[in-house]
């Protein structure tokens, strides 16, 4: 499930059958390219509906989203990062369909999304909207997964809630 360097739990509270694998390898991957030595991260695999209570309780945003990340603790001097991913599986699903890919697919870019906030990675700017999207393509080419979706101008994906 996860090394004894990295930490990984997966809360799965919704009920699509889900590959815990790939989310945890890949998100290993990332923590191990941005210099994180030891963490302990939770995802928590969730509904529209959770994800929405939630995103509007921490963040002020009431509609659902796909991915909510939080920065528990980070020490950069020493490698080590604890957080959290709230996803939703109702918008990884939703989305999918639309696109002609499949939820898990769908869900691990949202979980490599997540994760890329976690390490530091900003979306904000068009330039840091575009750093993210090469290195959520590099992410899901690892794991043979092929980036589907589509962008815009700006470099923002085209799709709700993926900035």
């Amino acid at each position: 499930m996860s090394t004894s360097a990295y930490k990984i739990e997966i809360a799965d509270q919704q009920s699509q059958p889900i590959e815990d694998q790939p989310l945890t390898s890949t998100v290993e991957q990332i923590l191990s390219d941005h210099g994180i030595i030891r963490s302990e991260l939770s995802i928590a695999l969730v509904d529209d509906p959770t994800i929405r209570r939630l995103n509007k309780q921490y963040l002020g945003h009431d509609y659902a989203t796909d991915v909510i990340s939080f920065v528990l603790e980070f020490d950069e001097a020493s490698g080590f990062l604890v957080g959290q991913l709230i996803v939703s599986t109702d918008t990884a699903a939703e989305m999918a369909s639309q696109i002609g890919g499949s939820m898990q697919d769908e869900l691990l870019l949202y979980v490599i999304h997540g994760t890329l906030h976690l390490v530091g990675m900003n979306d904000e700017s068009p330039s840091g909207a575009a750093e993210m999207r090469l290195a959520e393509k590099k992410y899901l080419a690892e794991s043979g997964v092929e980036y589907r979706w589509l962008e815009v101008e700006s470099g923002q994906d085209d799709r709700e809630g993926i900035s």
